[in-house]
């Protein structure tokens, strides 16, 4: 029953290191696969040129931002019926 005991202790132990190890080596293990299979490309594919033409990314960038920002009138939407009104401002 002694020698249980002390195995349990040492058990106690080593369940923390145990724990810490082994999601230090599940995150080593993704990022190895992830760094394998989507840089370099061991399945095949090319990068889209949209991703690594910096060019595009910026011009597409821009588009966006000229896009003007409008909106309408806010609205109160009734939960029942489920139609939106229209609220005025109180002048």
């Amino acid at each position: 029953m002694f020698d249980s005991i002390l195995f349990l202790h040492k058990f106690e132990e080593m369940s923390g290191t145990k724990i810490v190890g082994a999601l230090v080596g599940s995150f080593v293990l993704a990022f190895t696969c992830d760094y394998i299979i989507a840089d370099k490309k061991i399945f095949g594919g090319t990068t889209p040129s949209t991703v690594s033409n910096k060019g595009w990314w910026e011009e597409t960038d821009k588009k966006f931002q000229a896009w003007p920002r409008t909106a309408g009138p806010p609205v109160v939407m009734n939960p029942i019926s489920r139609q939106n009104f229209i609220v005025k401002a109180h002048d």
